[in-house]
């Protein structure tokens, strides 16, 4: 009967030892374990907008063409598809690869190392922010592309271009061809050259099957032979179909779907907000530990541990953000 009581004893000792909390689930601390838990949730958050952009665009008969709409960038006049991007996600890269470093020389409790390495984190985010802001800029100033116009079509068909005398021009294309439609002395690169003939030509329709066609219409003042100038100035080419069942038929570039820009503008600046606010968190971690303040604590300078989660899941997001927007 003694021997009995003292198991039950000792069995409700240790239930109470397990109850007393203070433990560690996983053998990470609650710090790490909450930051887990939020880059879990926003995780879901950018798999739900990539997998709508995925909806949307495979539900769209033609889609802006990554090759062309990505091929200009702030080094020269010549045009190499993607180029620019990759240097944005070569920093982001690189910063991702400082950041460790960073953890690193924390763990060894070295002030000096953790500061070093978190300034270059620091100036790889700035660097990749300073690029989307370049991007951004060409995009809206200088191609006008916006949350509701997307001036980067896409041939259904197959033509030739006409010239503002309504004749056949020597541009000739094929169906997927690419082509931007920009303003009236405006400059962009693909088709789209300005037109100022004021004679005026015959019927002609907008590039049906994709787009949106707003804004542009054949009985505008702006309907010419050549082109149609829509109410907002953009310059839509005009064509001759030249194969299928609507050989011969007349028609002018048309917007591309609204959707490609709404969706860009958004999910980009929403993966931007993220760096842009682990940068401010760097910066601020950076100066904390600059102050000694993670060397008092000796916890090996788990404050730095905890924003390189956050910072690593940034750069991952931007792995799967590119492979959608730039390369498929």
């Amino acid at each position: 009967m003694a021997t009995t009581d003292t198991v039950v004893e000792h069995e409700v000792h240790d239930d109470k030892e397990l109850w007393s909390g203070a433990k560690e689930p996983f053998k990470a601390s609650y710090g790490k374990l909450m930051m887990w838990y939020f880059l879990l949730s926003d995780a879901f958050t950018f798999a739900g907008f990539l997998i709508a952009y995925g909806a949307l665009r495979f539900s769209s008969p033609t889609w802006p063409v990554p090759d062309f709409v990505f091929k200009t960038h702030p080094f020269g006049s010549s045009e190499l598809p993607l180029i620019f991007v990759t240097v944005m996600s070569f920093l982001l890269i690189i910063s991702s690869v400082t950041m460790v470093r960073g953890v690193q020389e924390g763990h060894r409790n070295n002030t000096k190392g953790v500061v070093f390495w978190m300034l270059l984190t620091i100036l790889g985010g700035i660097g990749f922010l300073s690029c989307q802001a370049w991007e951004w800029t060409n995009l809206i100033a200088t191609e006008h592309m916006t949350v509701t116009r997307n001036p980067f079509g896409t041939h259904v068909e197959s033509g030739v271009y006409l010239n503002d005398d309504g004749s056949e021009s020597d541009e000739v294309f094929e169906a997927g061809a690419s082509y931007l439609i920009h303003k009236a002395g405006g400059h962009g690169h693909g088709h789209g050259d300005d037109h100022g003939d004021d004679s005026h030509g015959g019927e002609a329709h907008s590039d049906d099957g994709h787009g949106d066609g707003h804004g542009a219409h054949a009985t505008d003042p702006g309907d010419y032979k050549g082109h149609v100038i829509d109410n907002e100035g953009f310059l839509h080419r005009k064509y001759k179909v030249t194969e299928g069942p609507n050989e011969g038929m007349v028609k002018y570039e048309s917007f591309g779907p609204k959707s490609f820009g709404a969706l860009f503008f958004f999910i980009t600046g929403f993966h931007g907000f993220h760096v842009f606010s682990g940068v401010v968190f760097l910066f601020i971690i950076m100066i904390n530990a600059a102050s000694g303040l993670y060397v008092e604590r000796n916890n090996g300078h788990e404050m730095v541990e905890k924003i390189g989660l956050y910072w690593h899941f940034v750069d991952l997001v931007w792995v799967f953000v590119f492979l959608v927007f730039y390369l498929l």
